[in-house]
């Protein structure tokens, strides 16, 4: 379609605008619960959305061609509860869309969501909505496709769900094909600022005490000697000689498994341990979460915290492989960018959601991080409406027909 008309529920800060307008589309109606939300898409777009869909007559909402809708995930997400449509505020919100399709019949939707939503109930989710598309009239693929923006070489891992539907009598969607081992390769350089160019560079940089804490564990993966580095939890606090007080027996099985790992490890380089626990124990940040972490950079010969992808989480501190973020976040788990010694800014957090530099984020940082984390990626959207929309070229490259 070269021009049509579309409307963005449950829109955020713009993520299907962003695509939908590069493909020819006019937006004609949006709307989202979150205030902050509204004043970034309005900041952006010129168009103030409407509230919270439960209290929208599908009649006011202008005609369309194209129903767009990142309907809220928490009551999927491994993140949150995952009630599903037991969440009394949220998981009921995919009956609004069906509402909203049944009164407009607009020729196309497409719907994204969590990875989780495909397994969720053990799979009856997704059949409820499969039945409830299908009897709203509109074809669709018997599983939604799962697809993540470093497939398209943008250096994010996000796995999300995408549901493409098109009007019965306006045609049928054919299966979705990608070959994961032929993804372009990643560089996170590609979103990265200079340093130079970055307004207030020290906001962004990490204080001392982070950077002690990072160097006490770069020299505790560079001095252990093991076959393989710790695919599991490193809890510090096991490091030392078990004792009967210790009461293995009544942990649970995967803690039990932990504990054991740790402790070999701890056994096997009992000397350099003990002398690098003295120095990490004078760390002020040394303690609780901090005090243990997760290596999930594979092995590399010579291994260094500084080339990876860091996070504090409350789970540790997680390492990553230097070659793509994990997936944004709504909440102030923000990466760090080993080799720069600094947190990802909010120009490279839109680049990363595939928006463009001109874009204007939230003056308040916090809310600016939780609405890129919640953000659909525009690239892959931008993908799944060419496909959806009978473009030759992208219908050549993805079906297995």
């Amino acid at each position: 379609m070269e021009k049509f008309r579309f409307i963005d529920l449950f829109c955020g800060i713009g993520g299907f605008h962003q695509a939908m307008t590069s493909l020819g589309g006019e937006c004609v109606f949006a709307c989202d619960i979150d205030e902050d939300c509204r004043k970034t898409y309005f900041a952006n777009y010129g168009i103030e959305p409407y509230g919270d869909i439960r209290k929208i007559d599908a009649r006011i909402i202008p005609a369309h061609d194209v129903l767009c809708a990142g309907f809220p995930c928490q009551a999927f997400s491994k993140a949150g509860k995952r009630l599903g449509f037991e969440d009394p505020t949220k998981g009921t919100l995919f009956f609004d869309i069906i509402r909203i399709l049944e009164h407009h019949k607009p020729q196309y939707a497409l719907l994204e969501n969590v990875r989780n939503l495909l397994s969720h109930d053990g799979g009856n989710t997704w059949k409820v909505m499969y039945d409830r598309l299908k009897s709203a009239g509109y074809n669709l693929l018997p599983e939604p496709v799962i697809f993540s923006p470093h497939y398209l070489g943008i250096p994010q891992h996000r796995e999300r769900v995408y549901i493409m539907c098109v009007r019965k009598d306006v045609g049928d969607i054919p299966p979705f094909y990608f070959d994961e081992s032929k993804a372009p390769r990643c560089r996170i350089e590609s979103i990265l600022q200079d340093d130079d160019d970055i307004p207030n560079l020290r906001q962004y940089q990490l204080g001392w005490e982070k950077i002690q804490l990072i160097d006490l564990w770069d020299e505790f993966i560079k001095g252990i000697r093991c076959d393989k580095l710790p695919g599991f939890p490193v809890w510090s606090e096991w490091f030392r000689p078990l004792v009967p007080e210790d009461n293995l027996e009544a942990m649970p099985d995967w803690k039990r498994r932990f504990v054991l790992k740790n402790n070999a490890l701890y056994l096997d380089n009992r000397e350099f341990i003990d002398s690098w626990l003295q120095k990490a124990r004078k760390c002020p940040l040394f303690f609780g979460a901090k005090a243990k972490l997760e290596w999930q950079a594979g092995q590399p010969e010579n291994p260094s915290l500084w080339e990876q992808i860091l996070q504090f989480r409350p789970s540790g501190l997680r390492v990553k492989p230097g070659t793509y973020f994990p997936a944004l976040v709504a909440i102030t788990q923000t990466s760090i960018v080993g080799c720069r010694k600094r947190e990802l800014t909010l120009r490279e957090c839109a680049r990363l959601q595939s928006f463009p530099d001109s874009f204007i984020p939230d003056t308040k940082n916090a809310q600016a991080y939780k609405q890129f984390g919640n953000a659909v990626n525009v690239q892959t959207v931008k993908l799944f409406a060419a496909y959806l929309f009978g473009d030759p070229q992208v219908r050549a490259r993805y079906s297995a027909e």
